[in-house]
């Protein structure tokens, strides 16, 4: 039987209420560890709030203000695609009105703009940062921290992972507060995501 029904023709993701909330206010981040230290208390809340995974990640600008701030939604919003670094990619994208971050409408460099994620991004979330238009990316926990204490499958990454995003200009800082996101990680694979 063919279906007469049209096929979508847009996708609406969402992230939970109570983010605004949670970064509103901050201010100017300054150092890589404060930064990476709100991804992974985004993560922790998106655990305790039963929202979504245990992924935070947020875009920074040239002046250390938050851009956009996201939290995984896989599972609430039925989307492969909706881990923590493609949410905030996507939003800063949005709100800066470019697909690459770091360029303006004239091609030339702005920036710098940082990725602080509380974990190392995933093979999905490290193709979208190849192309986002980022200059930093502030890791937390290593992925063999999330495939050791979660379900989770990471994926294949090249070999030379961070020697790739370094020959495109991109400066990766790795176990930034390991320990804290880890943690996170922790209580969401044992299902206990409200104790720490």
């Amino acid at each position: 039987m063919t279906s007469t029904a049209p096929l979508p023709a847009q996708v609406e993701l969402t992230l939970p209420d109570w983010i605004s909330e949670a970064v509103a206010g901050v201010g100017a981040v300054a150092g890589d560890e404060a930064k990476v230290a709100l991804a992974i208390a985004l993560s922790r809340r998106n655990v305790d709030a039963g929202t979504g995974g245990p992924f935070g990640a947020v875009v920074f600008g040239p002046d250390d203000r938050v851009v956009a701030a996201a939290v995984n939604r896989v599972m609430p919003q039925g989307c492969s695609v909706a881990h923590a670094e493609m949410m905030a990619y996507m939003l800063a994208q949005r709100h800066l009105g470019r697909p690459r971050l770091n360029r303006d409408a004239n091609d030339q460099p702005v920036g710098p703009y940082v990725l602080a994620t509380s974990a190392q991004p995933c093979c999905q979330c490290y193709g979208a940062t190849v192309w986002a238009g980022i200059d930093r990316l502030l890791i937390g926990a290593r992925s063999s921290d999330v495939e050791e204490l979660t379900e989770f499958d990471e994926g294949p990454l090249p070999t030379d992972w961070v020697g790739e995003l370094e020959r495109r200009d991109i400066v990766v800082v790795r176990d930034l507060l390991r320990q804290d996101a880890r943690t996170v990680l922790a209580a969401y694979g044992s299902g206990d995501g409200a104790r720490y």
